[in-house]
């Protein structure tokens, strides 16, 4: 795909903002300190007239700045891997941009690197303190159709916190008024604050261990070189049914029948390793992504804007998975999740606060680190989106004819559950898994084999 860039504004809050130094909690400081990209498509309509289009965004957009007003400031290290927002109305980038494609050139907009070109590429060979933490691409196709691809910093908002921002700007673009504030202040999470030392600490095994590496290797060097793809693998409701029945053993639940997540994510477990042709004493790890919103006492408030996202891990052997029946892969899982509580995550926050240095818990990738978390050959990592309003963002010319992932943000062992686009009212999944090209067809053909 030919992408031809016309022109880059920065865009600043309409009105004054709060100007200052906005202390991050720990949980905004560790994973990802990328950029993280979404991507939706507009098919061609009267109403979607570029120069109104481009007008209506940018001045919506300032607006909505206004109230989110830290995704216009910049990022600043303060040492010891530690970071500091700086609220200075510095404003967002935004691009304009043209393609002799035709939205119908993607067929069934099945994943395309092609993607890629349609999403803003953030430059981190650039000082952080002067990255925007915003950037949005809108890209005109031939056909008069359009898409709108965002990458918003990890480390200011989690993809709740990104999904808020991104329906209240179309909010605003519509003419509607704001539905949920912002809730800016990060004060509740500690941001800032020095570690207390009477505080008990658990055994935060997220933190204090690295995941396994092949039996016989030392690091995951070798591994890191090996060419990755990237698959959308399609459940339908009575496939995931079927598979919650399959999870679902007396002998191994717990009382409650397992979650869509549990279930998937065991059964995507024990798949990577057939695939993968472990010997059965390998130990393997699963990454789980926990939302800490509700699970803190009191809850943190509606609108709250950062990071509340805790990974923890669960362990197995591939063996075991392997050998016994779904609901086991699936009952490790649960384990993991229920370990998330106030007293953990409180627990956790205290933890990081203790550190010297958080560098070692920050997911450095793409800024060219080789540290950070991998859960790459034998692990896995199974993110869900399945609670996430991630479908019908409406800027004032109808919903999205479909959302695109970038397939540069994926490694080795990332994976993501999200509700199929088309279908997601009746209950259909998507599974978007990347896997090292060597394992990725014997995956395919294990996944959908006994379902």
């Amino acid at each position: 795909m030919v992408v031809s860039y016309k022109t880059s504004y920065t865009v600043k809050p309409a009105e004054p903002t709060w100007t200052g130094s906005l202390s991050l909690s720990e949980w905004d400081q560790i994973g990802s300190i990328t950029h993280v990209p979404t991507l939706y498509f507009y098919q061609p309509s009267q109403k979607l007239l570029i120069d109104t289009v481009i007008t209506t965004l940018k001045d919506s957009l300032s607006r909505a700045l206004v109230h989110f007003y830290p995704l216009a400031g910049r990022l600043r290290w303060i040492g010891h891997g530690r970071l500091e927002l700086v609220c200075n109305a510095a404003g967002v980038q935004f691009i304009e941009a043209v393609s002799q494609s035709k939205l119908y050139s993607f067929g069934e907009f099945s994943q395309s690197p092609e993607y890629d070109f349609l999403i803003p590429t953030v430059d981190y060979t650039i000082p952080i303190q002067e990255l925007p933490l915003l950037i949005v691409q809108v890209t005109k196709f031939q056909c008069g159709g359009i898409s709108l691809g965002f990458t918003i910093s990890h480390v200011v908002a989690d993809g709740q916190s990104a999904l808020h921002f991104l329906s209240e700007w179309a909010r605003l673009a519509r003419g509607e008024a704001l539905a949920v504030s912002p809730f800016i202040d990060r004060k509740l999470l500690r941001a800032g604050d020095p570690p207390v030392l009477a505080h008990p600490i658990l055994d935060h095994t997220e933190f204090n261990s690295h995941p396994p590496h092949l039996i016989g290797q030392t690091n995951n060097i070798e591994e890191r070189k090996k060419k990755t793809t990237v698959a959308m693998l399609k459940l339908t409701k009575s496939q995931v049914d079927k598979l919650k029945n399959m999870a679902t053993n007396k002998s191994l639940n717990t009382g409650r029948p397992y979650s869509r997540y549990e279930t998937i994510a065991g059964h995507i477990w024990q798949c990577a390793c057939k695939a993968r042709d472990h010997n059965a004493e390998q130990p393997t790890a699963l990454g789980v992504c926990v939302d800490s919103r509700s699970r803190l006492q009191p809850p943190l408030p509606p609108g709250y804007f950062g990071n509340t996202t805790l990974d923890v891990i669960a362990v197995s052997s591939s063996g075991e998975l392997i050998s016994k029946p779904l609901g086991y892969a699936a009952s490790k899982i649960r384990k993991a999740i229920m370990t998330v509580n106030d007293e953990y995550l409180r627990s956790g926050i205290e933890f990081l606060k203790s550190q010297a240095d958080l560098t070692k818990f920050q997911d450095l990738h793409a800024l060219g680190g080789d540290d950070g978390p991998f859960y790459g050959n034998p692990n896995i990592q199974v993110v869900s989106w399945l609670t996430l309003p991630i479908y019908g963002l409406d800027f004032g010319w109808g919903r999205e004819v479909h959302m695109g992932l970038a397939a540069h943000d994926f490694n080795d062992g990332d994976s993501l559950i999200l509700l199929s686009h088309d279908d997601h009212e009746d209950g259909s999944l998507v599974v978007a898994l990347c896997l090292q090209i060597s394992h990725m067809e014997a995956f395919k053909n294990y996944f959908y084999q006994d379902i």
